[in-house]
């Protein structure tokens, strides 16, 4: 089930959402989200509910050992066995063909190993299920003796399947007992509305452009430019979107997520970019990953290997394939290379040259995720940086560009912080002592209009993936 679904937002979200506002019991809201939850997993793919439970069930006993060992060497053991059996599912089910694969290539052997049917989600609950016994051990998070509760916890389905990753510190009070009030339903109504908005009305429209586009043998330069940002602007506008129905989902039900995307194109450096893009991810590589290979409180070899390291799990992350791996590679290198060599060139540079220069940096990275084979990597790359070689334009191309001059304005304006700003000028308002008592309804108003519109296009559309699920 995906959030953009009818089904989901007619029949799901009003019962549940129902539910759980009328009951005002703890323990009995915490039964009826479980449920949902699990239902709202187990609705495409049943079986690979077992996966979940059995990697939630491993780390909630390595954590009661944790809390319980008398001996460092005891914690750490408990440590171990909770993170590499949880990782043992993501690597199988994610990365074996893959290996297997480009071993048997390497050596010369004629087979190739099919890939295991991958269970939505496992990247996003795996590294969630590993903070909370990593951040036990740390003593960073309180133990959860009750295992529905840790369940809950990994489970909880505004943000199971494709994020943001939540710390079990971040939720901890609010598994125990939460309240909702009128404001957290009417503040989570609007979110959820521009999450949807985000996802229906911009990201399957730049998704259904960019199916038109010529990038074969025929590419042009055109295309190979207008399908790298419509990508970008696809891919951002759905997973953006994504999260922002999680975290207005969560404030609906009491829970306080935190963001998960910050106007990334807003950025005047590749740095900046990755401060606002998928913030709860790098914040996960920057806490279990870059901090304990010692950071940056280490020489400059040992600090560029480090750097190495995440940005290579970051894109390898995303997918079993070389071109994520060099995506992550790519935009590693990106952010070296500003600290050190270009850090004072920067600093002198004008700020709209820095923007525009971050922006051609991440739009030439993104081809990279964009095509998984190097043939077509290499065509459009050769499309964009040597027109001489390709048409200049195709008809579908100039026909996409003529016929969505409001779809692309719109792009623009939403990759904006435009809520950002609004908010800042009503608490100017406030500040001076004038009346906001029109906001609530300007935001009611505002979230009906996009909700009605996002069902009227959802009942008419047949293209409507969640990109990132296949992450």
């Amino acid at each position: 089930m995906v959030f953009s679904s009818l089904t989901f937002l007619c029949i799901f979200l009003p019962v549940v959402i129902g539910l759980h506002t009328m009951i005002r019991n703890g323990r009995a809201r915490n039964i009826i989200l479980l449920i949902a939850s699990l239902l709202f997993y187990a609705w495409g793919e049943p079986v690979w509910i077992v996966a979940m439970l059995f990697a939630t069930a491993v780390n909630y006993v390595c954590a009661r050992v944790i809390d319980g060992a008398k001996t460092a060497g005891g914690r750490r053991l408990a440590l171990a066995v909770g993170i590499l059996i949880s990782l043992a599912a993501l690597l199988y089910f994610k990365y074996s063909a893959f290996v297997v694969n480009n071993v048997c290539a390497l050596i010369g052997i004629a087979y190739r190993m099919p890939a295991p049917k991958l269970p939505i989600g496992i990247s996003f609950y795996t590294f969630q299920i590993i903070t909370y016994t990593v951040d036990v051990y740390r003593k960073d998070a309180p133990l959860q003796k009750n295992p529905f509760r840790l369940l809950l916890y990994v489970s909880l389905f505004p943000q199971l399947i494709a994020g943001p990753i939540v710390r079990y510190s971040d939720v901890a009070s609010a598994l125990r007992s939460r309240t909702v009030s009128k404001t957290d339903l009417g503040e989570g109504f609007f979110r959820f509305s521009l999450g949807l908005g985000k996802k229906v009305l911009l990201a399957n429209l730049c998704g259904e452009i960019l199916e038109t586009l010529p990038l074969g043998e025929d590419i042009s330069f055109l295309s190979g430019w207008l399908a790298v940002i419509l990508y970008v602007l696809q891919l951002c506008f759905d997973f953006s979107g994504y999260s922002e129905m999680a975290i207005g989902l969560g404030r609906m039900m009491g829970f306080r997520f935190l963001e998960n995307f910050d106007a990334p194109f807003i950025s005047k450096s590749i740095s900046e970019f990755w401060r606002r893009w998928h913030i709860s991810l790098g914040s996960f590589f920057r806490e279990y990953v870059y901090i304990p290979l010692g950071g940056n409180r280490v020489g400059k070899v040992r600090w560029i290997f480090n750097m190495a390291v995440v940005w290579g799990l970051t894109g390898i992350w995303h997918g079993a394939n070389w071109n994520f791996l060099l995506w992550g590679l790519y935009f590693g290198l990106l952010i070296v290379l500003e600290r050190t060599v270009f850090e004072r060139v920067q600093k002198k540079t004008p700020a709209v040259l820095q923007h525009i220069a971050t922006l051609f940096l991440v739009l030439v990275g993104f081809v990279l995720f964009q095509n998984e084979s190097f043939a077509a990597i290499g065509r459009q790359y050769r499309a964009m940086f040597a027109p001489w070689t390709v048409p200049l334009s195709d008809a579908y191309s100039v026909y996409a560009l003529k016929s969505n001059p409001v779809l692309l304005a719109a792009a623009v304006i939403g990759s904006l912080p435009i809520r950002k700003c609004m908010i800042r000028r009503f608490k100017k308002r406030r500040d001076a002592g004038k009346s906001n008592a029109f906001r609530p309804y300007l935001k009611a108003v505002a979230a009906l209009i996009v909700t009605g519109l996002s069902l009227m296009f959802l009942v008419g559309q047949s293209f409507n993936p969640f990109l990132y699920f296949r992450f």
